[in-house]
């Protein structure tokens, strides 16, 4: 019994780890297919108004919302979340899908 304790506390602490490494190969992959597909994203750090004189109006901007502040903007081809008037991410759209 002791030793199916030690197996279950090391599953449990090594669970977080998986959904980083997930998450860090969705952003590598969705940066990738912009590449192969001519696309350019907006880069991390980049202010909203940077971002409205390179890409133009976003076809939607949704509100901020939490704490801190996380809006979006959509356009047709990817969506970019912001924190305040920073850029966190850019992240393309599958075929035929647009953010929620």
């Amino acid at each position: 019994m002791d030793m199916l304790r030690q197996c279950l506390l090391a599953a449990l602490l090594l669970l977080p780890l998986s959904n980083t490494a997930l998450a860090d190969t969705l952003l590598i992959d969705s940066a990738a297919q912009a590449l192969t597909a001519g696309i350019a994203l907006p880069a991390r750090g980049m202010t909203m108004q940077q971002i409205e004189q390179k890409f133009g109006a976003p076809r939607e901007k949704a509100a901020p919302v939490g704490d801190p502040p996380i809006s979006r903007w959509v356009y047709p081809e990817y969506t970019v979340y912001f924190e305040h008037q920073y850029v966190l991410h850019a992240v393309l759209h599958r075929d035929g899908e647009t953010a929620q």
